[in-house]
Protein backbone atom coordinates (compact mmCIF):
# COMPACT_ATOMS: atom_id res chain seq x y z
CA UNK A 1 0.00 0.00 0.00
CA UNK A 2 1.47 3.37 -1.29
CA UNK A 3 1.36 6.39 1.18
CA UNK A 4 1.84 9.77 1.24
CA UNK A 5 3.87 10.91 4.15
CA UNK A 6 6.48 13.11 5.49
CA UNK A 7 9.74 12.48 5.53
CA UNK A 8 12.23 14.55 7.67
CA UNK A 9 15.57 16.87 6.69
CA UNK A 10 17.40 19.06 8.04
CA UNK A 11 19.20 20.01 11.09
CA UNK A 12 18.64 19.51 14.55
CA UNK A 13 15.92 22.24 15.84
CA UNK A 14 15.54 23.17 11.99
CA UNK A 15 12.88 20.92 10.44
CA UNK A 16 12.53 20.50 7.17
CA UNK A 17 10.41 17.88 5.44
CA UNK A 18 10.00 16.10 2.06
CA UNK A 19 6.66 15.18 1.00
CA UNK A 20 7.33 11.72 -0.78
CA UNK A 21 5.18 8.62 -1.72
CA UNK A 22 6.59 5.49 -0.33
CA UNK A 23 5.48 2.09 0.20
CA UNK A 24 3.55 1.78 3.92
CA UNK A 25 6.41 -0.39 5.17
CA UNK A 26 9.32 1.48 3.94
CA UNK A 27 11.20 2.80 6.78
CA UNK A 28 10.64 6.97 7.24
CA UNK A 29 14.24 7.99 5.76
CA UNK A 30 14.19 5.19 3.68
CA UNK A 31 13.69 4.84 -0.25
CA UNK A 32 10.42 6.18 -1.87
CA UNK A 33 8.89 6.25 -5.10
CA UNK A 34 8.64 9.82 -6.05
CA UNK A 35 9.21 13.27 -4.50
CA UNK A 36 5.74 15.34 -4.42
CA UNK A 37 7.14 18.66 -2.91
CA UNK A 38 8.43 19.96 0.51
CA UNK A 39 7.19 21.76 3.76
CA UNK A 40 9.55 24.19 5.95
CA UNK A 41 7.46 24.72 9.57
CA UNK A 42 10.47 26.54 10.65
CA UNK A 43 10.17 29.58 8.18
CA UNK A 44 7.92 32.49 8.96
CA UNK A 45 5.43 32.48 7.52
CA UNK A 46 5.38 28.46 7.10
CA UNK A 47 6.25 27.52 3.34
CA UNK A 48 5.13 24.69 1.68
CA UNK A 49 6.11 23.69 -2.36
CA UNK A 50 3.91 21.08 -3.54
CA UNK A 51 3.04 19.49 -6.98
CA UNK A 52 -0.35 19.31 -6.59
CA UNK A 53 -1.19 17.67 -10.20
CA UNK A 54 1.28 14.71 -9.08
CA UNK A 55 -0.25 14.60 -5.31
CA UNK A 56 -4.13 13.89 -7.57
CA UNK A 57 -2.32 11.27 -9.64
CA UNK A 58 -1.37 9.39 -7.01
CA UNK A 59 -4.51 9.32 -4.72
CA UNK A 60 -6.26 8.03 -7.83
CA UNK A 61 -3.87 5.30 -8.07
CA UNK A 62 -4.52 4.17 -4.16
CA UNK A 63 -2.05 6.35 -2.55
CA UNK A 64 -3.44 7.28 1.29
CA UNK A 65 -2.30 10.53 2.53
CA UNK A 66 -1.05 10.62 6.45
CA UNK A 67 -3.34 12.60 8.68
CA UNK A 68 -0.94 15.67 8.70
CA UNK A 69 -0.15 15.38 5.10
CA UNK A 70 -3.86 15.09 4.48
CA UNK A 71 -4.52 18.42 6.84
CA UNK A 72 -1.54 20.56 4.91
CA UNK A 73 -3.07 19.42 1.67
CA UNK A 74 -6.10 20.94 2.56
CA UNK A 75 -4.89 23.92 4.33
CA UNK A 76 -3.41 24.66 0.29
CA UNK A 77 -6.46 24.44 -0.84
CA UNK A 78 -6.87 21.23 -2.38
CA UNK A 79 -10.25 19.65 -2.05
CA UNK A 80 -11.33 16.01 -1.02
CA UNK A 81 -8.95 15.54 1.58
CA UNK A 82 -10.34 14.51 4.79
CA UNK A 83 -8.31 15.69 7.88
Amino acid sequence: MLRIRFSRTGKVGQPSFRIVVAEHRAPVKGRYVELLGNYLPARKPKAATLNKDRISYWISKGAIPSDTAAALFKKEGMSGMDA
